[in-house]
C-alpha cells in the first residue's frame, strides 16, 4: 500500500492522461504513455505540454536562484547521469588498477556501440574523447599536410579550431583561408557559395560547423560536403552544438570527420566527447597521442591518452538513455517553444534584431542570438546577471555583437517569461544603465 506522498511521487494526473514521474527509466514510460494516449500527440504538441516537461525538469538538480540561459557552453547532467558517474568512481576507487582497468574501462565498448546507433554509423568509426576540441584536433593535427597546402574554413568557426590551424601555419607552412558569410543567413546557398569561392587547387580540407556557436544557425553541411567531394576535398564537421540537439544521422551530413562534445546537448558528464571518422580514412590520420602501428586502422588509436577516469565515459550510456526516452525530436521542438515565448514578445520592437532568420525554424533550435539597437551587449549581459541572476553569453565578434540565449529541457516557462518582461522594458528604453 502506497502512502499519499509515495503515490504522488509516482504519478501526475493531467488532462492528457497519466504521466509517470521521472525515476531512472521513467521517461520511457512517459513517452510511451503519450504515444498510447493520443496518436496525434506529435513533438509539436508535446512541446507545450507542461505536465510532460515537469517530469523532465524534475530529473535535474539545478540552482533555481539562477536562470541559466547558457546551456550551450556546458549543460547540467540529469541526476541519473551524475549518480552513475559517482557509482563508477566509487567502485573504481576501491582498487583502481584492478576494478577500473579490468571491470569499468571495458564497458566503453557498450558506450561506443550506443553512440554509433544514435549517430547512425559503424561502431568501428566512433572514438570516445573528452570534448569536441580533442576530437577535431585529432583530425586537424593528424592530417598529413605539406608546406603550401591550404585549409578552408570560415570566420565564424570556433576559435580553438582556428587557433589550431593558425599554429599549423607557423609550424608546418600550411595556409588557412577563412571566408565570411552573412548573419542572419537567409539562404543556405550563400554559405555554400562562400566556401565554394574560397576553394583553390591547393585546398586539401575544409572545416565547417554544423551549428554556428555564435548565432545558433544550423548550416547546410551536406551541400558543402557534396561540393567539396566533387573537387576531391575532405570535410571536417564541428558538431559540438548539434549532436542530440535536433534529429539527424551521419548519412544526412555525408562528412568525412565529425567531432562533438557530449556535455552540451547530450547531458553527459563534463569532459566527454565523440569523434567520427569514416572507416576507410582512419589509417591516414595520425592520432593526437602516439599509438602503435598495429592500431593504424583502429578507431581506438584516437583514445590513447594515458590513464583517465573510466567513470566519465561510462556514464555517457545513462545520458544516451535519457535522450532516447525524451526523444530528440521532442527536445528540438521544446527548445523552439521556449524561444518563441520571448521572441514573439520582442520581435514587435523595431530596435530588436536577430542574428538568424527566426521565421525559418528549420534553421535553428536551442540557440538564438539577438541584439537591441542602442543597447551595449556587454552591459546587457552584466545587467541581466547582476540585477536579475539571468546568465547569458555576450558575443563580441568583429563582424557583429549580440546576446546568445540557450535554454534547455529543465528551463521553466516562468523563467522565459521573466526574461521577456525584462527585455521588453529594455527595448522600450526604460533601463538606462544598458544603453550604449
Amino acid at each position: 500500500m502506497y502512502s499519499r506522498r509515495q503515490f504522488l511521487n509516482r504519478f501526475v494526473i493531467s488532462a492528457g492522461g497519466v504521466y509517470f514521474l521521472m525515476k531512472s527509466d521513467a521517461i520511457a514510460r512517459v513517452t510511451d504513455a503519450v504515444k498510447k494516449l493520443d496518436p496525434e500527440f506529435t513533438p509539436d504538441a508535446v512541446a507545450g505540454d507542461e505536465d510532460f516537461w515537469a517530469q523532465i525538469q524534475s530529473a535535474f538538480d539545478v540552482d533555481r536562484t539562477l536562470i541559466n540561459l547558457n546551456n550551450g557552453g556546458v549543460s547540467p547532467s540529469p541526476t541519473v547521469v551524475t549518480n552513475a558517474m559517482k557509482r563508477y568512481l566509487d567502485y573504481s576507487n576501491q582498487a583502481p588498477s584492478y576494478y577500473m582497468w579490468q571491470h569499468v574501462e571495458p564497458k566503453i565498448e557498450t558506450v561506443r556501440e550506443k553512440l554509433s546507433l544514435v549517430f547512425g554509423c559503424d561502431k568501428e568509426e566512433i572514438a570516445i574523447t573528452r570534448n569536441a576540441s580533442e576530437s577535431l584536433q585529432n583530425i586537424q593535427q593528424g592530417f598529413d599536410f605539406s608546406p603550401g597546402d591550404e585549409i578552408l574554413t570560415t570566420t565564424q568557426d570556433y576559435p580553438r579550431m582556428l587557433t589550431t590551424f593558425n599554429q599549423m601555419e607557423r609550424r608546418r607552412g600550411v595556409k588557412i583561408n577563412k571566408v565570411k558569410y552573412p548573419a542572419p543567413l537567409l539562404k543556405g546557398s550563400d554559405y555554400v557559395d562562400a566556401l565554394k569561392g574560397g576553394v583553390t587547387p591547393k585546398t586539401k580540407i575544409i572545416l565547417i560547423s554544423h551549428v554556428c556557436f555564435l548565432t545558433g544557425q544550423i548550416l547546410p553541411v551536406r551541400d558543402v560536403c557534396r561540393m567539396a567531394h566533387e573537387k576531391g576535398i575532405e570535410v571536417i564537421v564541428d558538431g559540438a552544438h548539434s549532436f542530440n540537439h535536433f534529429p539527424y544521422k551521419a548519412s544526412d551530413l555525408e562528412c568525412d570527420y565529425f567531432g562533438t562534445s557530449l556535455h552540451k546537448w547530450t547531458y553527459a558528464p563534463i569532459g566527454t566527447g565523440m569523434l567520427y571518422v569514416k572507416k576507410n580514412l582512419i589509417k591516414k590520420i595520425w592520432p593526437l597521442m602516439a599509438a602503435s602501428k598495429e592500431m593504424d586502422e583502429n578507431i581506438r588509436k584516437f583514445e590513447e591518452i594515458g590513464t583517465h577516469p573510466a567513470a566519465n565515459h561510462n556514464a555517457i550510456a545513462e545520458a544516451l538513455a535519457f535522450n532516447e526516452e525524451i526523444g530528440v525530436d521532442r527536445k528540438a521542438e521544446r527548445f523552439r517553444y521556449l524561444h518563441r515565448r520571448w521572441i514573439n514578445r520582442l520581435k514587435k520592437y523595431d530596435n530588436v534584431k536577430f542574428l538568424l532568420d527566426i521565421n525559418n525554424e528549420s534553421n535553428w533550435a536551442g540557440i538564438v542570438n539577438f541584439y537591441i539597437d542602442g543597447v551595449d551587449t556587454a552591459k546587457l549581459h552584466s545587467y541581466l546577471l547582476n540585477k536579475h541572476r539571468i546568465y547569458t553569453v555576450a558575443i563580441i565578434f568583429e563582424e557583429f555583437r549580440g546576446l546568445r540565449v540557450t535554454p534547455n529541457v529543465y528551463t521553466l516557462l516562468s523563467e522565459m517569461d521573466l526574461f521577456a518582461d525584462i527585455l521588453e522594458r529594455i527595448a522600450r528604453g526604460e533601463v538606462k544603465e544598458v544603453l550604449a
